[in-house]
């Protein structure tokens, strides 16, 4: 499932961690070179985390065991942040503010709520589906 990284030490959620969309994981799966240099590079500084929401999203893309097998020792490389009381308050207030206006969907609404309640930097492909969500701090792609 794309190319090895090596995360920087777990350790408290902080200033040098980054969430990573579902998107990259996706492009790192069919070895898209701008998706793995970006997280090469990011993984030298930063430690990288997953909200659930990703982790869900990619195992109901598997198609069969191997695949999960496969995803499962993918994901290792990442912390993988649950949801919990106040992401999903946070994604609910999303959702009430930009669903009508920006048609913002549910899982889009739970991963940005992860970023903005750990006070982490969002990096999607998906720019369009964040952009729009002002406390949001979305990094920019694929340059960075």
């Amino acid at each position: 499932m794309g190319a090895a990284l090596t995360p920087t030490a777990v350790g408290n959620i902080g200033v040098s961690d980054i969430l990573i969309d579902t998107c990259i994981l996706i492009d790192i799966s069919r070895n898209d070179p701008t998706a793995i240099n970006r997280l090469q590079k990011e993984s030298l500084s930063s430690r990288l985390l997953i909200s659930t929401v990703t982790e869900m999203e990619l195992l109901v893309g598997c198609r069969n065991k191997n695949e999960l097998q496969i995803l499962e020792q993918f994901l290792l490389q990442f912390i993988i942040i649950p949801l919990n009381q106040s992401i999903s308050f946070k994604a609910t207030q999303l959702l009430r503010y930009y669903y009508l206006s920006h048609n913002l969907l549910i899982p889009d609404a739970l991963i940005a709520a992860t970023s903005i309640e750990l006070e982490v930097p969002l990096l999607s492909k998906n720019q369009r589906d964040y952009k729009f969500i002002t406390e949001l701090n979305l990094l920019p792609y694929p340059s960075g």
